[in-house]
């Protein structure tokens, strides 16, 4: 008897990927073995997955840094369904010869959508009018008129591309910055690349969208923030680390800035006495950019499609 690859989903909760129907594409591959909860321990994770040959990393908070991937000697590729892949330990897994595979810009249109809705929420004060209303008051207060304003992308893989490519349909003036621009892109995207401080001091909504890396960690700092004009907005959809998360709240507080929309943090879950839930203008969401149901099986299916590619020897979206 030929024994069968094993499949491992090793913590889908919040829910992802349980119920999806891409999952029986897998059935003539090998045995799919789902965890709806999340494990709490190291121990419980390599519990887990020490006798998968495949895990599908649903939740980018479960992750695999050197010292677990050592511990799994069977284990032959990680399918991520997501784009960021820092919750890998990748160097290790390079040497280990575990092939890692993401899913670059699948949901892109998604996330930027999310984006740009939280562009609106914060220029028009929503939030902080809602509960201010909630709380007996009817605040004035200036909100901010989008149109004829400069947009400042920072990061224009496909998000930022796609983000770009909204802004100006609203009659946003739209500039960028990129760790490798080029006329051509520039061109393709509609926009004009200038040097990231460039960008700080001239746009009115500063946009992330870098991946995390030792580059871009602390990105957008105290320097960064004091460069930015007095009341700009600034949205993450990017990674946590790309901002000084202190820097950020010192700004907001000293009225710097005009606002902050977040989608990702350093820390996630973001702890209750987290003192960015302090700051009144701000629009947070819980690191759920891609959940909507089309963004959901979107990563779904990429994430099968990528295990599918592997198994017959035509591995694709592979980081390492």
């Amino acid at each position: 008897m030929v024994n069968r690859l094993k499949i491992v989903v090793p913590g889908d909760l919040p829910p992802q990927i349980q119920g999806s129907p891409h999952l029986e594409r897998l059935k003539p591959y090998g045995d799919v073995v789902l965890y709806t909860d999340r494990p709490e321990t190291d121990a419980e994770k390599i519990r887990r997955a020490e006798d998968a040959d495949i895990l599908i990393n649903s939740r980018g908070l479960v992750k695999w840094p050197a010292e677990i991937l050592r511990q799994l000697p069977k284990l032959k590729l990680i399918s991520l369904c997501s784009i960021g892949t820092d919750m890998i330990g990748l160097e290790a897994a390079k040497a280990r010869g575990i092939t890692v595979c993401n899913q670059p810009g699948r949901t892109a249109p998604v996330v930027a959508e999310h984006g740009f809705g939280l562009m609106f929420a914060l220029a028009k004060r929503a939030a902080f009018l809602t509960a201010s209303m909630k709380a007996g008051g009817w605040p004035r207060m200036d909100n901010i008129y989008l149109q004829g304003k400069t947009l400042g992308i920072v990061g224009t893989g496909h998000i930022g591309a796609e983000m770009a490519r909204l802004g100006r349909a609203i009659g946003m003036n739209v500039i960028a910055w990129t760790y490798h621009p080029s006329a051509a892109r520039a061109e393709a995207l509609g926009v004009a690349f200038v040097s990231l401080d460039e960008l700080l001091c001239t746009a009115d909504v500063v946009s992330l969208h870098v991946r995390l890396t030792e580059e871009s960690q602390h990105l957008i700092g105290e320097r960064e923030f004091g460069l930015m004009k007095p009341g700009a907005l600034v949205i993450n959809v990017a990674r946590g680390g790309v901002i000084d998360t202190d820097a950020l709240i010192r700004s907001l507080h000293s009225g710097h800035l005009g606002g902050a929309a977040i989608d990702v943090y350093d820390q996630e879950p973001l702890p209750a006495n987290h003192r960015l839930l302090a700051c009144e203008q701000v629009i947070l969401t819980p690191h759920c950019a891609d959940m909507t149901p089309e963004g959901v099986e979107l990563l779904n299916e990429g994430a099968v499609d990528n295990i599918i590619a592997f198994l017959e020897g035509r591995p694709q979206n592979v980081v390492v």
